[in-house]
């Protein structure tokens, strides 16, 4: 893995662009999701902080998709030869507002490709910079991470539960079931069968059931804050901890802190263990 690793640097650099729309339509599909009552979007209104993340899908041909249900690798992202494949957080600034019924462009560029040994072996992480830009110039700077890992070992032993970083002050319980995660996938076009084949994720990945797409919990973080912080996020940092299931509780928690500058903001299982940690600064 470590002189494959060489070959898959040769990836750092490279770049990809691409043009997407606020719509109407997409807006209005995601309040729904999300179980808000809001008015039908128009024209130029703000896209709620955070929401940008059903923008720019990956769009390839069906013959293009690999094994796990998302594009086969090497088209942008390196072809690292590893069978698990998870996002594993990101850093996400706002400059401005991207606007219902803009033209937006993406620019990615993958920023790194990292070899690390994990307790449950090796584990390659790619690093993605992306800039969104809106007509009115640039809006948002996002760096993702994404985690490649070893088929499970069935064997080992449970990773030890983390705990909450500090005592929730806002709270929410959200128990997502396959429907949920069906309309998600379809809002994104999210191939990844992890979140709909429940055969492939517990037989090939070794999971004990569908998981919830990170992106959708990362979402809750996002509309926790809006409902309790009484200020827009300027600038958030989340870390995936743990997966979470369909069909079992989770809970959305946040405290801010005693300046009211920043957020500490988190997701817990049925258990109680950490599953999706963030800090948010305030605008």
């Amino acid at each position: 893995m470590t002189q494959e690793l060489e070959s898959l640097k040769k990836w750092i650099g490279e770049k990809e662009t691409a043009i997407d729309y606020v719509t109407v339509p997409t807006i209005h599909r995601l309040s729904a999701l999300l179980d808000r009552d809001d008015p039908f979007p128009r024209i130029g209104d703000p896209l709620p902080i955070g929401w940008h993340a059903i923008l720019f899908p990956r769009v390839v041909r069906q013959s293009q998709i690999g094994p796990d249900g998302h594009p086969a690798r090497g088209d942008f992202l390196p072809p690292v030869p590893l069978p698990r494949r998870m996002f594993a957080g990101k850093t996400v600034t706002f400059a401005s507002d991207l606007r219902v019924g803009d033209e937006v462009r993406r620019e990615s560029v993958i920023q790194n490709v990292e070899l690390k040994q994990g307790r449950t072996g090796e584990m390659v992480f790619v690093t993605v910079k992306t800039d969104i830009h809106s007509p009115r110039g640039l809006a948002i700077t996002e760096l993702q991470r994404i985690v490649y890992r070893d088929a499970a070992d069935r064997n080992a032993k449970p990773t030890p539960s983390q705990a909450a970083p500090a005592p929730a002050k806002w709270g929410k319980i959200v128990t997502p079931d396959t429907v949920m995660l069906f309309r998600f996938s379809a809002l994104t076009f999210n191939g990844h069968r992890i979140h709909y084949d429940l055969p492939y994720v517990t037989q090939v990945e070794g999971y004990p059931g569908l998981i919830v797409n990170g992106n959708l919990t990362t979402l809750m973080m996002f509309e926790i804050a809006r409902e309790h912080a009484g200020r827009p996020i300027a600038r958030f940092s989340s870390r995936n901890v743990s997966p979470l299931f369909v069909g079992r509780p989770l809970h959305v928690c946040g405290a801010p802190a005693d300046d009211n500058k920043t957020v500490k903001l988190w997701v817990t299982n049925d258990q109680g263990g950490l599953a999706l940690t963030a800090d948010a600064e305030l605008a």
